[in-house]
C-alpha cells in the first residue's frame, strides 16, 4: 500500500477517535512506537500522520507530555444580540457572554488616535485628514488570549468621551455612543478566513496551522452615519459564529 495512503488511515483513525470522545481534551494519544506497533507502520508513517492532525489544529506536541488532545471549547458568538435593548447593569458583549459559560473574561486595552489605514476610513466614511480614536483589545478566557477585537470610532465624535481615554469601560462602547446620541441601529458584518501573520500567531499563541477568522462589523447611527468599525480577529478553533434569523 502507498506511504501517503498508509499515514492517512493512520490519521483518519486517530482523528475518529477525536471527535467520537475516545479521546478527550487533555488525553495523551500513545507514542510513536506505540502506534507503530498497533497500525504496523514505520515510524516516517506515524510522524506524517500525527503532522496532518497537528496542522488541522486536532492535537499539539509537549516536551514533558509528549501529544495530546488539544482543548477545543469554542466560545458561543451571537453576533445579532450586539442590537437588542439590555439591562442597565449588563457587562460589555464579550465580557458577558463569557460569563455566561461560567468562565472568566480579562482583556488588555491600548488606545490611541490615529490616521486609519484607507479600508477602516472607507468604512467610516473619513475625510483624508480625519482621525479616529482606536481602542485596541487583546482579549482573555480563563487567563488564555482568545482574540483581538479594535474598535475605530470618528474622533470628532467621542473626543471628549470614554471612549478616547484608556482604561475598560464596563458598560460597553456602544452604551457610550448611544449617551453621545449616537445609538447604533443598523450594522454590516463582513466574515472571512485566513492564515495568520506573525504578529498574530505570537500574540494569540497559535498552534500551527491554526487559521483565524477575520471579523469587522460596521455600526450605523439613526442618521446612518457610520460611528465604529471593529475589527476581531478569532481563532477558528476557539469560536463559534451563531446567526438566528427570523422571517417577518
Amino acid at each position: 500500500m502507498p506511504r501517503s495512503t498508509l499515514y492517512q488511515l493512520v490519521a483518519s483513525e486517530l482523528r475518529r477517535a477525536i471527535y467520537s470522545g475516545a479521546l478527550r481534551p487533555g488525553d495523551q494519544l500513545p507514542t510513536e512506537v506505540e502506534l507503530m506497533g498497533i497500525h504496523q507502520v514505520s515510524r516516517n508513517t506515524v510522524r506524517l500522520a500525527l503532522g496532518e492532525l497537528v496542522n488541522e489544529g486536532l492535537i499539539t506536541r509537549t516536551p514533558r507530555r509528549g501529544t495530546v488532545v488539544r482543548e477545543r471549547r469554542p466560545l458561543l458568538i451571537h453576533p445579532q444580540r450586539e442590537l437588542q435593548p439590555q439591562p442597565e447593569e449588563t457587562k460589555e458583549a464579550f465580557a458577558w457572554a463569557v460569563s455566561q459559560e461560567g468562565r472568566v473574561p480579562s482583556q488588555h486595552i491600548e488606545v490611541a488616535i490615529v490616521q486609519p489605514a484607507e479600508e477602516i476610513a472607507s468604512r467610516l466614511e473619513l475625510a483624508d485628514d480625519e482621525f479616529a480614536v482606536v481602542r485596541r483589545r487583546l482579549r482573555f478566557v480563563d487567563g488564555q488570549p482568545y482574540n483581538t477585537n479594535d474598535s475605530y470610532f470618528p474622533l470628532s465624535l467621542v473626543a471628549d468621551s470614554e471612549i478616547a481615554r484608556p482604561g475598560d469601560i464596563t458598560r460597553g462602547a456602544n452604551r457610550v455612543l448611544t449617551e453621545l446620541g449616537h445609538r447604533q441601529v443598523r450594522m454590516v458584518d463582513d466574515i472571512w478566513a485566513r492564515m495568520p501573520n506573525t504578529s498574530e500567531t505570537h500574540r494569540l499563541q497559535l498552534q500551527s496551522g491554526t487559521p483565524v477568522v477575520v471579523y469587522i462589523r460596521v455600526g450605523y447611527d439613526e442618521g446612518d452615519t457610520p460611528v465604529r468599525v471593529a475589527v476581531s480577529v478569532l481563532p477558528a478553533d476557539k469560536h463559534l459564529i451563531r446567526y438566528e434569523l427570523e422571517s417577518r
